[in-house]
């Protein structure tokens, strides 16, 4: 697999992984159908950078480009499924609840970047809690990461208690700011996972 990272390769696909109750895999084509069900709703839109409508062209661009970086080695998505059960999602997993995705950032790829999104039905039960600390000790651990970071809006109170919940401190950094195209600005808060 090819990557431009000195030190980081990503395992070779398909992967996954399990723990923490869940079974983590990459996406497939027939999860496009899925995608939209999950990420075409008000709050997903709101805090992440897919756009609204999120419907089934949107949702194979969005494979596309998550197939693009998996095979540039910066970027691995994952959907989100719990473990067990035979529904779409395989036979050891349920159908996807969300995605959760590594980021590989900086010129060795050891800074790594989590995020994270899940479908309307699915939030409250911890499944963003799970994932996230199941991802970043694969960052640690498999990656051999020197930094792991969550960027979160500062009024996105639940993605707040989620960094919290999974381990994450606030860092005692000047917040990002990203200018968009249409003049507005993001400001996102780095939270920071020691390991």
């Amino acid at each position: 697999m090819t990557t431009p990272h000195a030190v980081v390769v990503l395992p070779e696909p398909p992967f996954t992984l399990t723990g923490e109750g869940l079974f983590l895999r990459e996406w497939t084509e027939a999860d496009v159908p899925v995608m939209v069900q999950l990420f075409d709703e008000p709050e997903v839109a709101r805090w992440t950078p897919l756009g609204s409508p999120f419907d089934l062209a949107a949702a194979e661009r969005y494979l596309g480009r998550a197939r693009a970086a998996r095979e540039a080695g910066t970027r691995i998505q994952f959907a989100i499924a719990e473990a067990g059960g035979a529904e779409a999602g395989g036979a050891e997993g349920s159908a996807p609840c969300g995605e959760v995705l590594a980021m590989l950032k900086g010129e060795d790829g050891r800074d790594v970047e989590i995020g994270y999104a899940l479908g309307a039905a699915h939030r409250g039960r911890g499944l963003a809690v799970r994932s996230v600390r199941l991802l970043t000790a694969f960052a640690w651990t498999t990656l051999g990461a020197r930094r792991v970071v969550l960027r979160i809006e500062p009024d996105n109170d639940a993605s707040s208690a989620v960094a919290r919940r999974a381990g994450f401190t606030l860092a005692d950094l000047p917040p990002e700011v990203i200018e968009e195209a249409d003049g507005s600005r993001i400001e996102l808060r780095i939270w920071e996972h020691r390991n």
